[in-house]
């Protein structure tokens, strides 16, 4: 198959190390864990909620909040035009279900979805991916004066490898269930 995306870069793509490190699995019959295929795992610590065939999602190492993912297709694709219109399928029903579930894992029901192209647009790591960015409400929590990190500004702090695997846990539970779901209410609408 024709692949019309240039190469990724000679220094390596950390996105296209994560897709080549982390086979797909059965998102409806996940792993407790997902570990790298390879003993040369991607540094830091990598958090896999998806692996598809086409399609890696995995916890954001810096976070914005709880929960921030990223989804992105196996193959390199710098910019969202650079994907072939089945990757753009895949990526826009994986982030609607994704959404579901972080949602559901966090129980944050509020979340922004951003995606950036060409590093004029805040675009760090030149491989296609969305952020799913989990907004907790901070006003009714009482911190009147705290704000909202996004699109680069304010604090961001590492994640923690502890709450990285029991959240990414969370997330592929969630996935299970959400799939499950969709998969019921096919069913049931067919019936109709």
């Amino acid at each position: 198959m024709f692949d019309p995306s240039p190469p990724p870069p000679e220094d390596g793509c950390p996105f296209c190390e994560i897709s080549a490190s982390f086979p797909p699995y059965d998102p409806q019959s996940p792993p407790p864990t997902v570990t790298a295929a390879n003993r040369s795992a991607p540094a830091p610590a990598t958090f896999v909620v998806l692996s598809t065939p086409d399609i890696v999602a995995f916890l954001d190492i810096m976070p914005l909040s709880a929960g921030h993912l990223l989804v992105c297709p196996r193959s390199h694709r710098p910019k969202l035009t650079d994907a072939t219109p089945a990757e753009a399928r895949a990526l826009g029903e994986q982030v609607r279900m994704l959404s579901a579930a972080v949602a559901r894992a966090t129980g944050v029901h509020d979340w922004n979805v951003v995606q950036n192209n060409g590093a004029a647009a805040a675009q760090v790591v030149p491989h296609l991916h969305y952020h799913i960015i989990p907004r907790p409400e901070i006003r009714a929590a009482g911190k009147l004066s705290s704000s909202f990190t996004m699109f680069g500004r304010g604090q961001r702090e590492e994640l923690d490898d502890d709450e990285g695997e029991a959240l990414a846990a969370a997330v592929r539970k969630s996935v299970a269930e959400i799939l499950k779901e969709d998969s019921e209410l096919t069913k049931f609408k067919a019936k109709l």
